[in-house]
């Protein structure tokens, strides 16, 4: 697993870890009951506390997209309710689209994006 930090970005390392995990998980790089590293490990690896580590692991568990399996430790589950997903995504489309709309982005502007963005993630399906 290859995780970059960006020790000079105004994000929080934690949020940065947690995306990148994310972004695997769409990019298949991670696969359901794929285990990820202890917070040991990942911390040496990237040179970060091992709290910060132990952060982004307890943030991805929150949110739905990883468990702790006794056998494991921390493995990518993504089961999440779709409904309840559907609800979130829509809120920060909201948010997002609102922003688009102040300068001047168009919708099929919108629609190229998001076209694009699901074929990186091999999402897209036409």
């Amino acid at each position: 697993m290859i995780i970059e930090i960006d020790f000079n970005s105004d994000e929080a390392i934690y949020m940065q870890l947690c995306n990148q995990i994310i972004y695997g998980i769409a990019t298949r790089a991670f696969s359901e009951g794929d285990a990820l590293p202890s917070v040991r490990k990942l911390s040496e690896e990237i040179g970060i506390n091992m709290h910060t580590v132990n952060k982004a692991y307890t943030v991805l568990k929150d949110e739905g997209f990883v468990k702790v399996d006794r056998r494991k430790g921390v493995v990518i589950a993504v089961d999440i309710n779709h409904l309840e997903d559907l609800k979130e995504v829509k809120l920060e489309l909201l948010r997002t689209l609102a922003k688009a709309s102040c300068k001047g982005i168009s919708r099929e502007e919108v629609h190229g994006l998001i076209d694009e963005i699901y074929e990186e993630y091999g999402g897209y399906r036409a």
